[in-house]
């Protein structure tokens, strides 16, 4: 078996058996008692990560705390992290209905522009939610949306949950979700009462500027029924041997059932397999989290930022993994092991 690991350990050494020991381990089946502490305790749902070319770490999350869009610092991704009083973007486009606004990625192209990927509410028709697009001279903004959305058929559900992606070729892509639930026929995240929609996950390749779009996109997953209404929230990122490891949520974020799962290729355009061990966080099981979702991957693949309930909405995690073979392992909540 191939034994490529990217964890990297932040904890004291004394957690090291804990780690040696992970093969072994069912990786949905590492609890903790009593839960762990939210690295932002606050309602900072959906976040993404990007270190910027000073080192410093920003973490972005869906609107909240009277912000479109929400950002925080720090000079590790296992924090500490200071929020930042600041609103990334004051305008969210003139197709949108300037509320509402989702699931945030940030990425910086080769001439140092920042282009924010969203979700904006459609002014047109609010049920519905397209990716958007805006560019900032500087990583903290203000960023100028687009004037047309990325992607947005309505026919389909629209399109929601936007995350970027460069290969080790150069190859620029954007992962996003077809919202297809939004067209559901009720029950849970309006998709549990049959017949059921589709939902799937979509890679776009773009060019240089992370905007235009280059060909058709491709397909990559869409829900089976184990995942309940929906699969959502993609991100990839590509293991030192090549591995290509797509986290998604399924189940209802506002549900218990709501999780961080997996699938892997070894091509960045798939085919994809599902992790035979079913997913990574779910609730209650693995260290007394409630709804876990919404997972993005640090870019070498030592650590992931998720949501999870708490008192305030949905706060952040970190959670520290490692792969052997095909297999992601959990390593721990913020720093703390099972």
């Amino acid at each position: 078996m191939k034994a490529s690991w990217t964890l990297r350990l932040a904890a004291p050494l004394l957690f090291l058996s804990t780690a040696l020991a992970l093969p072994s381990l069912s990786v949905s089946r590492l609890q903790r008692r009593g839960g762990d502490r939210p690295l932002i305790n606050m309602d900072f749902p959906d976040p993404s990560i990007l270190q910027d070319k000073d080192g410093q770490w920003y973490a972005f999350a869906t609107a909240g705390n009277g912000k479109h869009i929400q950002v925080a610092r720090s000079a590790a991704p296992g924090g500490p992290w200071t929020y930042l009083d600041i609103d990334l973007l004051p305008d969210t486009g003139s197709w949108t209905t300037n509320t509402n606004t989702w699931a945030p990625d940030v990425r910086r192209t080769a001439n140092g522009t920042y282009v924010m990927y969203y979700s904006g509410q459609v002014k047109s028709n609010p049920k519905f939610h397209c990716v958007g697009t805006a560019t900032a001279t500087k990583i903290t903004g203000p960023y100028k949306p687009s004037a047309e959305p990325f992607d947005c058929d309505l026919s389909k559900g629209g399109s929601i949950d936007p995350s970027g992606f460069t290969d080790i070729d150069g190859k620029h892509y954007v992962v996003y979700k077809i919202d297809g639930n939004s067209i559901g026929n009720g029950g849970s995240c309006n998709n549990g009462v049959a017949p059921f929609k589709s939902t799937p996950i979509l890679l776009q390749e773009v060019g240089p500027d992370l905007i235009c779009k280059k060909g058709e996109p491709i397909q990559l997953l869409d829900r089976i029924s184990s995942d309940g209404p929906l699969v959502e929230a993609p991100a990839i990122f590509r293991d030192s041997d090549g591995l290509y490891v797509m986290f998604f949520s399924s189940g209802c974020f506002t549900s218990p059932t709501y999780n961080v799962d997996y699938a892997y290729s070894k091509s960045v355009k798939g085919p994809y397999t599902r992790s035979e061990s079913g997913p990574l966080v779910v609730t209650m099981d693995s260290f007394g989290l409630t709804a876990p979702g919404g997972a993005t991957p640090l870019p070498d693949g030592s650590a992931i930022v998720f949501h999870a309930d708490c008192a305030q909405g949905r706060c952040f995690f970190e959670s520290k993994i490692g792969i052997m073979g095909n297999k992601v392992l959990l390593n721990g909540v913020n720093g703390l092991y099972g």
